[in-house]
């Protein structure tokens, strides 16, 4: 009996630079690609190539707040972002709480990356945060 391959799911942590892009392997159940790409002109079209080739049918966005529950200036980028690239996709864009997923990428890139020159690449944070987005919403499924 074959198995049934569902849409894949796109995390974004979307940054003044780059956005970090984690997405789900076939079956949902944990990231399977991390990047970054810049956020120039090209970045919708960029990720619309990404969603098309990846067969992916859900978006994630990390989202901000502060801790007075008012938005921050990034957040005001995000939700305009987040209407953009539901417009283009014709998907729903779902947005995530984030806090903390810088720390727990840094942490985790300590860990894991052995060289001093290697972690000093600030995309390794981005990518690694879309990937904590990713599996956070992951296990709340």
């Amino acid at each position: 009996m074959p198995v049934e391959i569902k849409k894949r799911i796109l995390a974004i942590d979307y940054g003044t630079k780059r956005i970090g892009i984690a997405i789900s392997d076939p079956f949902c159940l944990f990231p399977s690609i991390t990047d970054t790409i810049p956020r120039d002109k090209n970045t919708l079209l960029t990720l619309l190539q990404m969603i098309d080739e990846k067969n992916v049918g859900k978006i994630l966005i990390g989202y901000p707040e502060n801790d007075a529950g008012k938005s921050s200036d990034i957040a005001k980028d995000i939700l305009k972002f987040k209407a953009k690239i539901e417009k283009i996709s014709n998907l729903e864009a779902i947005l995530w709480d984030e806090n903390f997923t810088s720390k727990m990428a840094e942490s985790r890139i300590i860990s894991t990356v052995t060289k001093k020159s290697k972690r000093r690449d600030k995309s390794l944070i981005d990518a690694q945060s879309a990937a904590i987005i990713l599996e956070e919403y992951l296990k709340n499924l």
